[in-house]
């Protein structure tokens, strides 16, 4: 059994806590639940009213209704993430499982204007098959187990029946949260392209801020150098920092030409 651990682990706590309180306000309190889910839930209504917070909230919503979507999205993300955390480590786990709930909600916005996705959406299965993909460019040999099948598959030929399937039911439904299903296969392929490589997108976001720091210390430095080769000149010294801004020692022949460097005194 893999180790129930890091963003896993929380991940899951925090998506289970979620289904339970609206299961305790579908019986205490049915009007706020369906507050909650009306505006938690991505629809393109909901987006067009600047709702933008439904591109990561419907990610950790599910329907009280369907405890079975949550309980798979829950066991791919357990058996499956759990490999793929322990290889990418927790911090870019985190940021892909995000990156895949916000890329695969702003993908189907857009496809909904085709007319072919409509309808609402809610629950984690676009980070769930995000995280498979993920899984399939990472071990790509490895066989893994798909209930209710007795034998290990390919994981290549999982990714492609999931496809397969979920491509299918969105053509029959038009379904937003088919099609969603099927974007976040490919922000997952994203990601691990474009993303991963470079460590981090927090990472690659921090490497770019300290470079702009940097290039602007670096420019003062030039700057308040030149403008001490100007004092320095009205003395007729040479220049005492290079093009970077550093300092430098002057030349011992300029120390002589000046009349600073004198031989021992003789009596």
């Amino acid at each position: 059994m893999p180790r129930f651990s890091g963003a896993v682990r929380g991940l899951i706590l925090l998506s289970s806590a979620i289904y339970g309180l609206l299961l305790l306000l579908r019986l205490m309190q049915p009007n706020l639940a369906g507050l909650v889910l009306a505006l938690g839930a991505l629809t393109p209504a909901g987006i067009a009213h600047h709702w933008y917070w439904q591109f990561l909230t419907y990610g950790f919503l599910h329907h009280p209704e369907d405890p079975l979507n949550l309980l798979l999205s829950m066991l791919a993300i357990y058996f499956i993430g759990s490999a793929v955390q322990d290889r990418i480590g927790s911090r870019a786990f985190v940021e892909m499982y995000l990156i895949s709930i916000v890329g695969a909600g702003i993908l189907g916005y857009l496809l909904s204007f085709t007319g072919f996705a409509q309808g609402a959406a809610m629950g984690s299965g676009p980070a769930a098959n995000a995280i498979l993909m993920v899984f399939f460019l990472l071990f790509r040999d490895t066989p893994i187990f798909v209930f209710p099948v007795p034998i290990p598959i390919p994981t290549k030929y999982v990714v492609i029946f999931t496809g397969a399937i979920e491509g299918v039911y969105f053509l029959l439904s038009h379904s937003l949260f088919n099609a969603m299903l099927l974007l976040g296969l490919l922000v997952g392929f994203l990601w691990f392209r474009l993303l991963w490589h470079r460590k981090s997108l927090v990472g690659a976001v921090e490497d770019q801020v300290f470079g702009v720091r940097n290039a602007y210390y670096k420019w003062k430095r030039r700057r308040a150098g030149k403008k001490f080769e100007v004092y320095m000149r009205k003395y007729d010294k040479d220049r005492y920092f290079d093009q970077y801004g550093n300092y430098r020692e002057p030349d011992p022949k300029d120390k002589k030409d000046n009349g600073e460097s004198r031989g021992p005194w003789v009596n």
